[in-house]
């Protein structure tokens, strides 16, 4: 399964909802819940952090925690 850290510059994708329990709780409070519609919007020039799109709203979360946050992709 893909994480939020494998996806492409303007890929989307879906929180899973077996990511629920490594979810930071600031994450699911902006919004990062399982169903949510997540794109890559820009990686920082050294690869971390990412900067995604959550239902609407812009986050930059670090590398390492959306390693952890599986998600289900979209085919075009």
């Amino acid at each position: 399964m893909s994480t939020i850290a494998t996806l492409q510059k303007g890929e989307i994708g879906y929180i899973s909802e077996e990511s629920l329990d490594f979810i930071p709780l600031k994450l699911l409070e902006m919004g990062c819940l399982p169903g949510a519609e997540v794109q890559l919007v820009q990686i920082a020039p050294l690869k971390d952090p990412l900067y995604i799109c959550v239902n609407g709203s812009h986050l930059a979360i670090r590398k390492e925690t959306a390693s952890q946050i599986k998600i289900l992709k979209v085919s075009l």
